[in-house]
């Protein structure tokens, strides 16, 4: 028996002593990954020396004599601190995620493969101007110099992920970079997503019912869906198993917009100063590393400072000595869905214009981490590719015997929009830029400029010709075989100047559905003659609701004190706690009040009670609040308060009804949660900002390490959006941001702004990789200048690239 105890304890002491040498070589080779920002290289691809100097936050001040050796250097910047991020996206562009991620990425991949992301952006690279080619072919040669700097030196792969994944990292092409903003533009449209949500409305007989994803230019009258296949085989939409979204973890290509933002301007006489303001978010999924990345660029023009997206040698926000701009994704129509009928005993041809038509068809595969290829045919019609996976429900509206194919103006071949973003780097004025903008086609981008003289808004990009007598206006999906459908071209919109307002200037993401926002902004703006960055930075960060402000007193007119009081402990102590604290609110979304959990509880769990008797699983995606529909509701505007019956109960319910009901079915899940005294419930217990790391997010153990979780204010519908996810477990966590903020005063441009939502670093051991989350969330910034001597005064590391010989 001793002998055995010996043994055990010998064995014991063994493996402890294994798990400590495992861990010892596990963190050596993870830190051999981190960059030296104080190295001097010798490389190849540049005709002078170049400076990257590196402020306390990481920033990279690039310094260069000839604008592509700068963009050489920001290649290799970007390679340094994000090369996992960057291979990522490219993958993504690719339809390749699957090789890393196995079956979890397939259906990515498969729409990514659809919609020829990859094809389509090294077609387009003949389209682009010489400065760009060469710009890109710069950026290329940095990121690889990288890669081969890594490689030579041992260094880790580059970063830590590259050891949890078997990818072989293939050198940089400035298709690659193409390809990521193709990727940007597909996660940047919802206009399909929102016609299949109209066409399965139309089904359910609800479509005049609730204004979801309402859009300018949209007809009231519009048909219903089925009557637009009379002999087709189309009924209530049913309810779905499995999985419909794209994994969290991935965050780069899913159903509907993922990215987005807002931008306000102000004129010079209305600035303290005399100088024109400009402020922006830049939205985008949580991830960590955030998606942008902040970097100054030395060019011939004069410096630019801003928000990068690694892979792409572009800033989209960010100001150079003379002006300074926003280019956010901008919610236009830019998509169609065509139903094609397929024919008969014949599944490789469809009915087109001119009759049946042979399918345009090609076989892929995708090979899957320890699982089979999938081998997965893509066809084509005349209206574009054959999409079945474009977004849930669009089986649910497709008639049997027919498939859907996309219009998109992003299936652009000869799209120039990277030579634009460039563009406006460059541009000295607004005219400059305006010009530039010209050549934009995907993403359709709403773009506030600003030079001294003033702010211009504008929208950029390509929207459709559409005929007059569409047969749905592009707002549901349509045959496609009706010339009337077809699109008639395709219209530049970088002429489309949007008026300000008495010096201001507003753009936000979706016309339609941050009408509340927009108008919120408006008020802020207005309220004050004069402007500063201070009042700007104020604006930006503002956590006042105006939905909550515009529902509580309609919802809550009989509610409020008409009951007598309750014993302590009750659910109707419960429900007057409630309602004495929402009836003193002000609409503030602070992480640390109970008002906004309880108001959001509430408005969730009403709007289902209100819709799903009488839509039925349709109810489970509209899963995101809707207060025009609700407000319609309780307002009674055209007889909108039948919606509170429920058809299937004898009696007639009313509206007051339903809201207590509701109330009580939301104070009850979080008394559940978070216990009886409703004062110490509080937002931020539950909204929550998850930045999902996109390889290793969902690992456990590891997503502990490498997710940055913290609780933030605002909400879906402040002016500081962090939109919440909207259903599952934790329904109100935030599952998207500002993942770029920033305000530039051009009167003293030293003096502005500048944060993204994690770090610079996509190292989980950097001290850069979380190092501004804290900031961003207290709403803080960084400043930088575009002053060289303060640049290098204030250096914490400078990389030194020299020519070799």
């Amino acid at each position: 028996m001793l002998t055995v105890f010996r043994w055990l304890l010998r064995l014991t002491v063994g493996l402890i002593v294994l798990a400590v040498v495992a861990a010892l070589l596990t963190w050596y080779f993870a830190v051999r990954s981190l960059p030296d920002y104080d190295a001097s290289y010798r490389v190849e691809g540049i005709s002078a020396p170049v400076e990257i100097v590196r402020s306390t936050e990481n920033v990279p001040h690039i310094f260069g004599e000839t604008d592509a050796d700068v963009f050489f250097a920001l290649g290799l910047a970007h390679a340094q601190d994000r090369l996992f991020q960057m291979t990522m996206l490219r993958r993504a562009a690719q339809g390749r995620l699957a090789e890393v991620m196995g079956p979890q990425a397939l259906s990515a991949d498969d729409l990514a493969r659809r919609l020829g992301l990859y094809r389509n952006a090294q077609a387009s690279l003949a389209s682009q101007d010489q400065p760009t080619r060469e710009a890109l072919n710069a950026y290329a040669a940095g990121v690889n110099q990288w890669i081969g700097i890594v490689n030579d030196g041992a260094m880790g792969r580059g970063a830590p992920e590259f050891f949890l994944f078997p990818d072989v990292i293939t050198y940089w092409t400035p298709t690659d970079s193409l390809a990521i903003l193709k990727l940007m533009a597909a996660g940047a449209t919802g206009a399909a997503t929102d016609e299949i949500m109209r066409a399965r409305l139309s089904l359910a007989d609800t479509q005049h019912g609730i204004e979801i994803a309402a859009r300018p230019g949209i007809p009231a009258d519009l048909p219903a869906y089925a009557s637009l296949f009379p002999n087709a085989r189309l009924g209530v939409p049913e309810r779905r198993t499995g999985p419909q979204d794209t994994p969290e973890a991935m965050g780069y290509l899913a159903p509907g917009p993922q990215l987005g933002g807002n931008a306000f301007g102000a004129s010079p006489d209305r600035t303290a100063a005399d100088g024109t303001l400009l402020a922006v978010d830049l939205h985008s999924s949580l991830t960590a590393p955030s998606l942008y990345y902040l970097a100054r660029l030395q060019l011939q023009e004069g410096g630019v400072i801003g928000a990068t997206i690694p892979g792409m040698p572009v800033i989209f926000a960010g100001r150079s000595p003379s002006l300074s701009w926003s280019l956010s994704p901008a919610a236009v129509d830019d998509s169609d869905i065509a139903i094609e009928e397929v024919q008969p005993g014949n599944s490789d041809r469809y009915r087109g214009i001119g009759g049946w038509t042979g399918f345009d068809t090609r076989s892929e595969t995708i090979r899957v981490l320890d699982d089979a290829p999938r081998t997965i045919t893509l066809r084509e019609t005349a209206n574009g590719p054959v999409v079945p996976s474009l977004a849930p429900g669009l089986r649910d509206v497709t008639p049997i015997g027919h498939v859907p194919a996309l219009r998109w103006t992003g299936l652009s071949r000869k799209d120039a929009s990277m030579s634009a973003l460039i563009g406006v780097m460059r541009a000295q004025d607004v005219a400059a830029a305006t010009e530039a903008l010209g050549h934009m086609t995907a993403p359709a981008l709403n773009a506030m400029l600003a030079d001294r003289q003033g702010v211009t808004h504008l929208q950029a990009g390509a929207m459709p010709e559409r005929a007059e007598d569409h047969p749905t206006a592009g707002a549901m999906p349509s045959p496609g075989w009706l010339p009337q459908a077809a699109w008639r071209g395709v219209l530049a919109l970088s002429r489309n100047a949007v008026e300000g307002r008495d010096g201001v200037s507003i753009a936000t993401e979706e016309p339609g559905r941050s009408a509340m926002r927009h108008t919120r902004l408006t008020r802020l703006l207005q309220d004050r003659d004069i402007h500063s960055r201070d009042s700007f930075i104020a604006a930006q960060l503002d956590i006042v609701s105006p939905a909550a402000r515009t529902l509580l007193p309609l919802v809550g007119a009989d509610l409020w004190f008409t009951d007598d009081p309750a014993a302590p402990g009750t659910p109707e102590r419960q429900r007057q706690d409630a309602l004495a604290l929402l009836a003193e609110w002000d609409g503030s979304m602070s992480e640390h009040l109970p008002e906004p959990l309880i108001y959001s509880a509430w408005m969730a769990a009403l709007q289902d009670r209100l819709i799903r008797d009488e839509i039925g699983p349709l109810a489970d995606d509209l899963f995101r609040l809707q207060p025009n529909f609700i407000d319609a509701v309780y307002r009674n505007r055209m007889g909108a308060s039948r919606w509170c019956d429920i058809v299937q109960s004898a009696v007639t319910e009313d509206c007051t009804t339903i809201a207590r009901q509701a109330l009580d079915r939301a104070i009850l899940d979080l008394a559940a949660r978070f216990g009886p005294d409703v004062a110490s419930w509080r937002w931020g217990d539950q909204h929550q900002a998850r930045h999902i790391h996109p390889g290793l997010g969902a690992v456990p153990a590891l997503g502990w390490i490498v997710n940055i979780n913290q609780s933030v204010s605002g909400g879906d519908f402040t002016v500081a959006r962090s939109a919440t996810k909207g259903r599952g477990d934790d329904p109100f966590l935030a599952r998207d941001g500002a993942g770029f903020r920033g305000v530039f005063d051009l009167a003293d441009p030293d003096s502005s702004v500048f944060v993204t939502s994690t770090g610079q670093s996509g190292h989980p051991l950097s001290r850069h990789y979380d190092d501004l989350s804290g900031l961003w969330r207290r709403g803080e910034y960084v400043t930088m200048s575009l002053d060289p001597e303060l640049a290098r005064a204030a250096a914490t590391g400078i990389t030194t690239l020299t020519p070799k010989p």
